[in-house]
């Protein structure tokens, strides 16, 4: 079998690393890819860019590719799916109209309502002044959210109604975030814990893979401005055998009913983002359309099972009666940055000493490149360190002797992935 994977980030590495795994894989191929995939084994990359839908079609063709996934979000909510099926080619993810879950916010947030599934309460607004008119009415702090594509960073919360004012003004006004604030939703703060909850779906039927939570604050403890995120670990204790069954019944079984109601059957993967608060009531924070970046890293190393025939079941309809085997150690991977990021930085730096750390563990590519044979940054996020043990403490600090391998100027990293389960851990051991 050959696949091709579309993508250049530390997620597409680890899809296609995974991929690479199956006896029945030939070769898969990363369209772009980064300098990591293109050294292991079983990966190749092919210089396409990810929105070159026309190029990534006639290369599946001319290769006789069996079947290609796309990575990122961008093409799906651009609709590469349906021009790769148009062209009589498997592809893997949702169509343009169900993607509509992470190209839209407010399209999200109403569909949410629509079916009743648990959401924070929200007004949505393609006008500034009646956004700010809107802030004077609820409490604070107050969340808001661009409504389009915003690579993950489309998301502040205002502690003040004056910080609130300024980012819809800068949302909507001076264009902070291009096009994807120029409308915008307005909803209440909702506290408790995040977790990632990932499932593969055709249609009709969703098998979950293993919880995750991830790290979006670009400091320790959760501080400071949102990224795409600083680290992920799996699974996510906070997600208890009964909340796990809560959100499959009030949240991903009704979301793939309400989509086939609407004529958009979901096939793919669906990322839901939630918070759990104290009483483990659930609601839904976001959808995402594709696999989560960093929470593929951790996920996939601790998949036992075949990918490529989980995505062609699911292209085919036939998950049901399915299930996913994980390794029950913990795995945790830990983003490697460049400094700056994710406001302005420099690329360009050599990197050094990840083949030491690769012996502990599994460096996967982000934004890097070779240039005249040497491995430079290229990118915010540059690396997802990830290692494996049989507790998060454990998984946590092998991840972190690998981190002390790598060096690169001006890298940047969190040094608390995983902090709360490891403070759950603490506190079971304490009683």
């Amino acid at each position: 079998m050959k696949i091709l994977v579309t993508g250049n980030g530390g997620r597409e590495h680890a899809l296609a690393w995974k991929f690479a795994q199956s006896p029945s894989v030939e070769i898969v191929y990363l369209a772009p890819g980064n300098a990591g995939s293109g050294l292991d084994a079983g990966l190749e990359n092919v210089a396409i860019d990810v929105m070159d839908f026309e190029g990534q079609i006639e290369f599946a063709l001319e290769n006789e590719i069996d079947l290609t996934m796309i990575g990122p979000e961008a093409p799906l909510v651009a609709g590469v799916v349906d021009q790769f099926q148009a062209a009589g080619l498997v592809c893997f993810g949702p169509s343009m109209a169900a993607a509509q879950l992470e190209g839209s916010k407010i399209f999200t947030k109403d569909f949410l309502q629509k079916y009743s599934i648990p959401t924070a309460k929200y007004g949505s607004f393609d006008s500034p002044e009646a956004a700010l008119s809107y802030l004077k009415t609820i409490a604070l702090p107050i969340v808001l959210k661009a409504d389009g594509l915003a690579a993950g960073k489309g998301v502040v919360i205002a502690q003040t109604l004056e910080e609130a004012e300024t980012t819809v003004r800068e949302m909507m006004q001076e264009n902070s975030f291009g096009s994807a604030g120029q409308r915008v939703v307005i909803e209440e703060f909702l506290a408790g814990e995040e977790a990632s909850f990932i499932v593969i779906a055709d249609g009709k039927v969703a098998i979950p893979f293993a919880t995750s939570q991830d790290h979006k604050a670009i400091y320790d403890g959760d501080k400071g401005p949102n990224t795409g995120g600083m680290g992920a670990y799996s699974p996510a204790p906070v997600v208890t055998d009964e909340i796990h069954a809560k959100v499959m019944e009030q949240v991903i079984e009704p979301t793939l009913a309400g989509m086939a109601e609407e004529g958009h059957p979901y096939v793919g993967f669906l990322y839901a983002g939630l918070m759990i608060d104290e009483d483990d009531n659930v609601n839904v924070i976001e959808f995402n359309c594709r696999f989560g970046d960093p929470e593929t890293q951790p996920i996939m190393m601790r998949l036992k099972d075949n990918l490529a025939d989980l995505c062609l079941s699911a292209i085919g309809g036939t998950l049901e009666g399915q299930s996913l085997n994980f390794e029950e150690n913990t795995a945790i991977a830990v983003v490697m940055a460049s400094e700056g990021y994710p406001g302005d930085y420099k690329t360009g730096f050599e990197i050094s000493g990840i083949e030491h750390a690769d012996q502990l563990g599994k460096v996967f590519h982000a934004g890097t490149k070779t240039v005249d044979g040497k491995l430079v940054t290229a990118g915010g996020r540059v690396l997802g360190v990830t290692a494996m043990g049989a507790s998060v403490s454990e998984a946590q600090s092998a991840a972190y002797k690998m981190i002390d391998q790598i060096h690169f100027d001006g890298a940047t990293y969190r040094h608390d992935i995983g902090y709360r389960a490891i403070e759950r851990e603490i506190s079971v051991v304490d009683t």
